[in-house]
């Protein structure tokens, strides 16, 4: 495990450096662009293809569309206890996402005109759910029900099968729990060409959401402009700032969580105050690894993900912080300290303040989405919200007084950029 002291001249260059070893690398970017590309032309054919090569399963276009009996089948067979837990995240998803809806206005600007916004669903959106050998239940509830809520006419969940050409009933379950009937059983790169592109049986969509690995990811920022997409919500990152008044038991079990996401391209922070609570915390990382059934995945995490970092000061942590932008970000601090790091710390997806609030309850239940920016992204995207289901029109309408004022403005630009027709359509309407 890798550790700086902040306070070094060369730390900085060398934090920089290693949150550029997650950077795209060359190959995966050509290899998403010749995949793209081959969906684009081949289309329902080439996702077959690589159905077969990615997944290892043989699937015909036919096939493609999972049956709406067997979401309702996987809600049944769901344990009661899964499906009672399921239905408790899926309230605090509600609550807390309807909080954020945008609401149509009308005003008056200072020429006396009338202004607005009105808001629209999106008409056809495409939810990624990463699934396989990890099948992200919760990645259903935190992105179809926000689509749902926003009032989005169609929703279209894409999601990898296993070898059998099976989807896991947690995914199917919660698919169903929510009302979402359009579900294809097909992930990774072909997925997103796919649902951007369209082909013979899968209408395309109008923008993507969801995460997923550095390939999907890649894959997302490819097709931008084809289609919309929410954000490059890549391989999971957390950033634990901790002082002497944090549980190292606590903040260890967090960091493993992370990276028992096993890509190996996850990226794993700690900052600490002093190098006491670093050694208690990477102490009883060792401890608790061998414990977790994905041990060694977690453990090629750590060996190529993980970075200590030591601080003199708050000032040091909130320059870290802000500088990487992480996805996750946990504050086991004194509450004086987590005071000003919340107020401050201006570029994390998610922050979790204090002991007692492991990032996994916002990977589950607390109620915001876990659809959160990775790679330096929080510098410019927030975390997945009900607004970005929805587009904004804005609103303009003058008369017969107002456009008075409004084209003596109009006249001056038009002279300043020399766009006399520009001018002309004002002052046209004022000239009577």
């Amino acid at each position: 495990m890798r550790l700086l002291n902040y306070s070094s001249p060369s730390s900085r260059r060398a934090l920089s450096d290693f949150c550029q070893e997650s950077a795209v690398p060359p190959e995966i970017t050509q290899s998403v662009a010749a995949i793209l590309a081959d969906v684009r032309v081949r289309g329902d054919a080439a996702v077959v293809d690589y159905a077969r090569k990615f997944d290892g399963v043989t699937i015909k276009p036919a096939g493609f569309r999972v049956r709406p009996a067997s979401l309702a089948a996987a809600a049944k067979r769901l344990p009661a206890a899964e499906m009672k837990a399921m239905k408790a995240a899926l309230a605090n998803v509600k609550a807390f996402n309807r909080q954020g809806m945008p609401t149509n206005w009308t005003g008056t600007n200072a020429h006396g005109a009338e202004v607005g916004e009105r808001h629209h669903p999106i008409r056809r959106v495409g939810l990624y759910v990463p699934g396989g050998e990890v099948p992200l239940v919760s990645t259903v509830l935190m992105t179809a029900t926000l689509a749902k809520i926003a009032g989005c006419p169609e929703i279209a969940v894409f999601t990898p099968s296993d070898a059998k050409g099976k989807v896991a009933d947690g995914l199917l379950a919660a698919l169903h729990l929510i009302g979402i009937t359009e579900v294809y059983r097909i992930g990774g790169v072909h997925a997103i060409g796919a649902m951007s592109y369209g082909t013979k049986t899968i209408p395309a969509v109008d923008k993507v959401f969801g995460p997923g690995n550095a390939y999907t990811c890649e894959a997302k920022r490819q097709v931008f402009g084809t289609v919309g997409v929410d954000s490059l919500p890549g391989p999971s990152e957390v950033m634990v700032i901790a002082d002497d008044s944090a549980r190292a038991d606590f903040a260890a079990a967090d960091l493993l969580a992370q990276a028992e996401h096993g890509s190996g391209r996850e990226k794993i922070y700690l900052v600490g105050t002093s190098r006491a609570i670093i050694d208690a915390i990477q102490a009883e990382v060792a401890r608790q690894l061998p414990t977790l059934g994905r041990n060694e995945k977690a453990a090629r995490v750590l060996d190529v993900g993980f970075l200590g970092l030591q601080v003199a000061s708050l000032d040091e942590a909130i320059e870290i912080a802000n500088f990487v932008a992480p996805e996750h970000l946990e504050l086991l601090v004194k509450p004086t300290a987590a005071k000003r790091l919340v107020r401050d710390i201006t570029t994390a997806g998610a922050i979790m303040i204090g002991n007692l609030t492991p990032t996994a309850l916002g990977d589950f239940t607390a109620g915001p989405s876990h659809v959160l920016p990775t790679g330096r992204a929080g510098r410019f995207f927030s975390g997945l919200r009900v607004a970005d289901f929805l587009r904004r029109t804005s609103i303009i309408r003058y008369d017969q007084d107002s456009i008075q004022a409004g084209a003596r403005v109009v006249a001056a630009f038009a002279r300043m950029e020399r766009l006399d027709a520009h001018g002309r359509s004002a002052t046209i309407r004022v000239e009577d």
